[in-house]
């Protein structure tokens, strides 16, 4: 049956059969741009969803979703019901959650954005107490860029951790922890370069995670004059060791990524003055008080103390946060 026969046939339908499979449905559809990848979201079959947007299309009366070539598009009372879906789902998890909260039972996916350099320090950790603490919750991790309030207002994800905290009244944000720079280099490819001048006549690789917008860091050296001769620009730092090792690039990057993807490379203090390199989890105030997500942030809180132990082999120059 076409969908506007359907929408004809039972439009008698009102939202009290409205539930939160639908509004999952709609939003996965929306967020995927396929059928068979909302499926595969949800984990039901292509005719399960097909079925289930039928009904969401005679409860809110529009098609919702309409051919363009081989793919589908949304229409715009699809777009315009993203946002209140997306609320709905909130208060149900709230209202079924209630004032008691037990992660054991808590199912759920959960979105954190974060770059490579703070994927790899935290959520593994993360990931492993989850699967123990919370086995209902599947963690899904997208890359952050320089994240902007958007990606928190919009529930595309419920946590950011990022050195650059987006502005707004409604973010909230708490630091992890300081790091300092320091310069990595192949100790088979050249000598560490101790001096500024050694330093400044080196060829460097650097990160850049949106074109035309390097590291903060490279920006405020260059705002100072430091002149850097940049031969290599790669969307992430879990790229630098390919272009690095062998050579006699250098590469300035937090210290702690030598615990993770630069850990093949040796490192020496940086020989100019560099700022230092703070670190935060933000989320939005609408998850201040929610039960769930301050024992998820707790979580992250106690990775942190076990990856960074206070005095028990941390690295000098990072210092982690008091909760």
């Amino acid at each position: 049956m076409k969908p506007q026969n359907i929408i004809e046939c039972m439009s008698n339908f009102d939202g009290s059969a409205l539930d939160g499979h639908l509004l999952k449905l709609l939003l996965a559809v929306l967020e995927t741009g396929s059928i068979t990848a909302a499926a595969d979201r949800l984990g039901v079959t292509q005719s399960a969803v097909s079925h289930l947007l039928d009904k969401l299309r005679a409860i809110t009366g529009d098609p919702l979703f309409v051919k363009r070539g081989r793919g589908i598009v949304p229409t715009a009372r699809a777009e315009a019901l993203a946002q209140p879906a997306r609320d709905m789902l909130h208060q149900m998890q709230r209202f079924a959650q209630g004032a008691a909260f037990d992660p054991l039972h808590w199912q759920t996916e959960l979105t954190i954005a974060a770059n490579d350099f703070q994927r790899d320090l935290l959520l593994p950790a993360l990931a492993t107490r989850l699967r123990s603490a919370a086995p209902g919750v599947t963690l899904r991790i997208v890359p952050s860029g320089a994240p902007s309030a958007e990606l928190l207002r919009s529930d595309a994800c419920q946590l950011v951790i990022s050195p650059r905290p987006p502005e707004g009244t409604d973010i909230v944000q708490k630091r992890l922890l300081e790091d300092q720079y320091r310069v990595f280099y192949d100790p088979a490819g050249r000598s560490a370069p101790l001096s500024e001048t050694e330093y400044l006549a080196a060829d460097h690789a650097t990160v850049a995670y949106e074109a035309r917008r390097g590291l903060e860091l490279d920006q405020l050296l260059e705002a100072r004059g430091v002149r850097r001769r940049m031969v290599v620009r790669v969307p992430g730092f879990a790229a630098l060791p390919a272009f690095v090792r062998g050579t006699a690039l250098l590469t300035t990057a937090p210290s702690l990524m030598g615990r993770t993807a630069l850990a093949a490379l040796a490192h020496v203090p940086v020989p100019v003055a560099c700022p230092s390199l703070p670190m935060y989890l933000i989320w939005h105030v609408r998850y201040q008080q929610d039960a769930a997500h301050r024992w998820l942030r707790a979580q992250l809180q106690e990775v942190l103390f076990a990856v960074l132990p206070p005095g028990r082999g941390a690295p000098a120059s990072a210092s982690v946060a008091l909760p």
